[in-house]
């Protein structure tokens, strides 16, 4: 029983890589319109919570780990500096869960320890309604909804957290659009240990039906995403080798979002909402 969920795992792993290969590398996603912001509360975001690591392989170096709320890559190391990402927000059909939320986003630490500086773009069910909106968070402390940064389904957006000692600086553009934001602070209990890209599950319910979010400049034609740099290491995802790490939110038996291979250039990638 257990080979054969192992290859029904690959098979289905295959499939998703298929999907990031032919994808158009310019592709936008349709979406409905945004209700407004002030008719929610947003949402706040956490550290991985692992569940382990999965009990199935797709070869190669990077490690796999099941967590309740990440799906993603992420790297380890120590003192990192900096790590960029970029996105296309996706569509999302909020009459399969009206109180989902998804977040996803670019940022430094939370992999294993207690906080995370990060940026990204929100993807939030007020019932049947979607709220798309950015933000900013050095969790544990709240988030800070980015206003002036609107958000619609199919854009492209760019982010960044970089370290300047002694602060954090994270800044987020709508590629789409033009409008962007920064900003700086000091962080003194963040670790500076990993880097991540990351669809997050915060919703009352759990994630939303986003049906696939694509990561990198594959997708975004933003260069130098996605990147990151530490004491020893500054590439793409890819160029960290052994020390690149998956999450598949899921629990083993349900998986709720998958994402798929790298592409070759190590840069891409996408994740998908798999529907109960």
């Amino acid at each position: 029983m257990g080979m054969e969920k192992e290859r029904i795992m690959r098979s289905k792993m295959v499939g998703i890589l298929f999907m990031l290969a032919a994808s158009p590398v310019c592709a936008q996603v349709s979406g409905g319109p945004s209700s407004s912001l002030g008719q929610v509360s947003p949402r706040e975001h956490t550290p991985r919570v692992s569940l382990g690591p999965a009990p199935f392989q797709w070869g190669g170096n990077a490690r796999i780990f099941e967590s309740s709320n990440w799906s993603g890559y992420a790297v380890v190391g120590t003192g990192f500096t900096e790590a960029r990402g970029s996105w296309t927000v996706p569509s999302v059909d909020c009459t399969a869960n009206p109180n989902g939320a998804a977040s996803f986003w670019v940022g430094l630490d939370g992999w294993d320890n207690d906080t995370v500086e990060q940026t990204g773009t929100e993807s939030q069910c007020n019932g049947n309604n979607l709220v798309s909106y950015a933000w900013y968070e050095f969790a544990p402390k709240g988030g800070v909804t980015i206003t002036s940064v609107p958000v619609s389904p199919g854009d492209n957006m760019s982010a960044s957290v970089v370290y300047d000692d002694p602060d954090f600086v994270v800044s987020i553009t709508n590629l789409t659009t033009g409008a962007s934001y920064s900003t700086r602070s000091p962080f003194p209990p963040a670790q500076r240990a990993s880097a991540e890209w990351i669809a997050e599950s915060n919703g009352y319910t759990g994630l939303p039906d986003f049906n696939a979010v694509r990561f990198g400049q594959d997708f975004t034609q933003a260069l130098g995403s996605n990147y990151a740099a530490d004491a020893t290491t500054s590439g793409t995802i890819g160029a960290f080798g052994s020390r690149v790490q998956v999450s598949v939110l899921g629990s083993g038996k349900i998986d709720e979002a998958v994402p798929s291979f790298l592409s070759s250039d190590g840069t891409s990638f996408t994740v998908t909402y798999w529907k109960p």
